[in-house]
């Protein structure tokens, strides 16, 4: 089969289109014919070794055990070992790829049932490739920040691909709902049902004149101490990803650092997030997606052996929600 694979760690150009045997499945694997598969901070990440701190989970120091990019995807269920219940060859899917080294850009992949879940109805592949790991994170967030109907939230990041999906979900949960984005997506947040949006070029959204229940970080990069100005005394920050920063931790120095050890000698609550893409969660997405609550929103598709591209603009670019490679014409 066709995958994106690389040996070195680098910039995307070190990303290459080859052929590799399609993976092997064992007796509680389900295989999975991709038809579309998201784009994500964390692709980059892997893709490059930065920080460091990735090569140290596991990965490779040196040069990356695991193969095949790619996190997430949508697709059709080609085989399921002896011991899964509940998917079928041919039933339309969406999830994230079970194994180290499985990669989802690729033209098969391999999940586990525990991250796998129908695709929503009323999504086509692309779509739903956006929703897993970005919806998952988001809604993971909001729990995380113990969100509640009436809420003040403010979104930093509102625009990008976990944004735009926290956006909607604030507002299914009914909370009054802030989108922190640039200039040029202020009419994007605004049309998915956030009730202000703040133009950060323009405005200073942690001046103290206007404090937020729950605050979720989307955007990595802005310290601590600024991000507390917009949260109320008793509020919950809550730090998603994380962007920029050294080459040891980069921005994952305030999540693993700083607001643990700071949250334990202030009144407000800093946590942080490593979320995980679950089969519950994706059911629960899947019930919002077609109740017409939440809708993925594209901002550009690319071909699988576009992948390198798609994660160079990820990267160096400001997408309007999500960026997703597909091998189809979907």
């Amino acid at each position: 089969m066709k995958a994106i694979v690389h040996d070195v760690y680098g910039p995307p150009a070190v990303l290459q289109l080859r052929d590799v045997d399609k993976p092997a499945v064992n007796e509680g694997d389900v295989l999975v014919r991709v038809h579309a598969a998201g784009v994500d901070p964390g692709v980059w990440h892997l893709t490059a070794g930065r920080p460091y701190l990735v090569r140290l989970m596991g990965l490779g120091f040196r040069a990356p055990k695991s193969h095949v990019r790619g996190i997430d995807f949508a697709g059709q269920v080609e085989t399921v070992g002896e011991n899964v219940r509940g998917f079928e060859p041919g039933q339309d899917v969406f999830g994230a790829c079970g194994h180290v080294g499985e990669g989802s850009f690729a033209e098969y992949t391999l999940a586990s049932p525990e991250r796998l879940a129908p695709k929503p109805a009323n999504l086509t592949y692309v779509q739903a490739a956006a929703v897993p790991v970005s919806a998952s994170t988001a809604l993971q967030g909001l729990r995380a920040g113990g969100i509640t109907q009436g809420q003040a939230v403010l979104v930093i990041g509102a625009g990008g691909g976990v944004g735009t999906f926290a956006v909607q979900l604030a507002k299914a949960f009914g909370a009054e709902v802030t989108g922190v984005c640039s200039t040029a997506k202020v009419d994007l947040v605004q049309s998915i049902g956030a009730d202000q949006t703040i133009d950060y070029t323009r405005e200073d959204f942690a001046d103290g004149t206007r404090r937020y229940d729950l605050v979720l970080d989307c955007g990595g990069r802005r310290a601590l101490s600024v991000l507390r100005h917009a949260l109320a005394p008793d509020g919950t920050l809550v730090i998603v990803g994380g962007e920029g920063g050294n080459r040891w931790t980069g921005g994952f120095g305030r999540q693993i650092l700083w607001a643990p050890l700071l949250t334990r000698f202030v009144s407000q609550t800093l946590r942080s997030l490593s979320a995980e893409v679950r089969s519950e969660d994706l059911d629960a997405l899947r019930e919002l997606i077609e109740a017409g609550k939440v809708t993925p929103v594209i901002d550009s598709t690319y071909q699988l052996a576009q992948a390198p591209e798609a994660v160079r603009y990820l990267h160096e670019g400001h997408p309007a929600g999500k960026v997703v490679v597909t091998a189809d014409a979907d």
